[in-house]
C-alpha cells in the first residue's frame, strides 16, 4: 500500500514543485498546463498517460484546448503520496 505524505515529508516533497498548488477541499495537488494549441495539449496528455501506466498511477484531468487541468491525489492512500509527488515532477518535465 502506498503511503500518504504528511508532516516534514510532505512539506519537503511539496517544496520541489512549482506551479503546483494543494487543494483546500480535498488531499490533493492541482496545476493547470497551457499550451500553443490543442495539438501541443493533446501531445503533452498523450506522453504523460504513458507514464501515468507505467506507474499505475493515473491523474484526473480536463483538457479543453490548449489548457490541461491536472489533479493529483491517491485514493489507495486517500490523499496525497509521493506517487503524486513522482507524476507532478514528470509532467512538469514534459511541459517545459
Amino acid at each position: 500500500m502506498v503511503e500518504k505524505l504528511a508532516g516534514q515529508k510532505r512539506a519537503a516533497a511539496l517544496a520541489q514543485l512549482s506551479g503546483w498548488e494543494e487543494l483546500p477541499q480535498r488531499d490533493a495537488i492541482k496545476k493547470t498546463f497551457q499550451f500553443r494549441d490543442f495539438n501541443e495539449a493533446f501531445g503533452f496528455m498523450t506522453r504523460a498517460a504513458l507514464i501515468a501506466e507505467k506507474m499505475d498511477h493515473h491523474p484526473e484531468w480536463f483538457n479543453v484546448y490548449k489548457t490541461v487541468e491536472v489533479t493529483l491525489t491517491t485514493h489507495d492512500a486517500d490523499g496525497l503520496s509521493q506517487n503524486d509527488i513522482e507524476l507532478a515532477r514528470a509532467m512538469d518535465q514534459l511541459a517545459a
